[in-house]
C-alpha cells in the first residue's frame, strides 16, 4: 500500500468519526429553530445567538475527546493547541443571521487541515438532511452518492452565488461592483447567507459558480475542500492558488472559472 493510499485511508478514518458530531450539532441546531433567541452583535449587521456558542461547546468537547491531539479554531473563539500540526477549523452556525431569523438556510462546518495542506471537509445541512463531505484525493460525496461540479461553460447561462461582508457598512473595499457586472452577465445571482452551505451547493453543481471575500478561515475550510473534490477550480481572487489566509475564494469548473474571475478583475478589492 502506497503511502498516498495510507494517508487517504487514516484521513478518511478522521472523516468517519467527525461526521457523527457534525450531524448531532446539526440536529441540535434544527431541534431549536424558531425558538426565542438571546442575540448579541459582533459588528453593526455580524450576530451571534446561543444556539452558536451552545453548538460550538458541543462540537468543541467532542472533537477533544476523539482528535485529543489537534488544534481547534472556532468562530465562536473556542482555541486549542496543535501537538501534530492538524487543525480543525469550525464554524458552528454557518448563517446566523438566517437562523436568528427563522429562516431554514445554515449549516454546521467542520476542516481538518495540516499545515496548509487539506485533509477532509464536512458540511451538514440539516433543514434538508443533507451532508457533504470529501477526504482530499477520493471525491465529494452527498449522503454517500459522489458529486460534481457544474458542466455549464458560459457565465451567460450561470447561476452564481456570493456573500457581502459584515464590514460593507464602514469599508470602501466591497463586492458590490461585482455584484452588478455579474447581475449583468450571469443568469442570476443569488444570496443565501451561509458561504459553506453555498460552496457546498457548488460542489454539486446547483450553483455553477461562487465568488467572496472578506471570509475567515473556518468559513470556507471544509467547503473549499469539497469543492476541489467535486472537480471545481479554487482561488483567491488574483488566480493564485487558494489558501485559508486569502480569505477570497472563487470558485467553478475549469471552463467557467476563467470567465469568473476577468469579471472581478474590473472591480475593486484589496491586494
Amino acid at each position: 500500500m502506497t503511502s498516498k493510499v495510507m494517508s487517504e485511508a487514516i484521513w478518511t478514518e478522521y472523516l468517519n468519526a467527525a461526521v457523527p458530531i457534525a450531524r448531532a450539532a446539526g440536529d441540535m441546531l434544527a431541534e431549536n429553530l424558531g425558538g426565542a433567541r438571546t442575540v448579541e452583535l459582533k459588528g453593526a449587521i455580524n450576530l451571534v445567538t446561543e444556539m452558536d456558542r451552545r453548538t460550538e461547546d458541543m462540537i468543541v468537547s467532542a472533537l477533544v475527546k476523539q482528535f485529543p491531539e489537534c488544534a481547534i479554531v472556532a468562530e465562536e473563539g473556542s482555541a486549542r493547541e496543535s501537538a501534530n500540526g492538524f487543525a480543525w477549523y469550525i464554524d458552528p452556525l454557518d448563517g446566523t443571521t438566517n437562523y436568528a431569523h427563522g429562516l431554514p438556510v445554515f449549516c454546521v462546518s467542520m476542516g481538518l487541515w495540516k499545515g496548509d495542506q487539506p485533509i477532509c471537509g464536512i458540511v451538514y445541512h440539516p433543514m434538508g438532511r443533507e451532508i457533504f463531505t470529501a477526504v482530499t484525493g477520493s471525491g465529494a460525496r452527498l449522503n454517500d452518492q459522489t458529486i460534481g461540479v457544474s458542466k455549464t461553460t458560459d457565465l451567460g447561462q450561470a447561476l452564481l452565488a456570493t456573500g457581502f461582508p459584515y464590514d460593507i457598512r464602514d469599508s470602501e473595499y466591497d463586492n458590490l461592483d461585482h455584484f452588478e457586472r455579474f447581475a449583468k452577465s450571469a443568469r442570476a445571482i443569488r444570496r443565501m447567507g451561509a458561504a459553506a452551505l453555498d460552496l457546498a451547493w457548488t460542489a454539486a453543481g446547483r450553483f455553477d459558480g461562487f465568488w467572496e471575500m472578506k471570509l475567515s478561515p473556518w468559513d470556507f475550510a471544509a467547503a473549499t475542500i469539497i469543492c476541489q473534490e467535486a472537480g471545481a477550480l479554487v482561488t483567491d481572487f488574483e488566480g493564485r492558488p487558494f489558501t485559508l489566509a486569502h480569505g477570497q475564494a472563487v470558485v467553478a469548473n475549469p471552463e467557467l472559472h476563467p470567465q469568473l474571475l476577468d469579471v472581478i478583475r474590473h472591480g475593486r478589492f484589496p491586494h
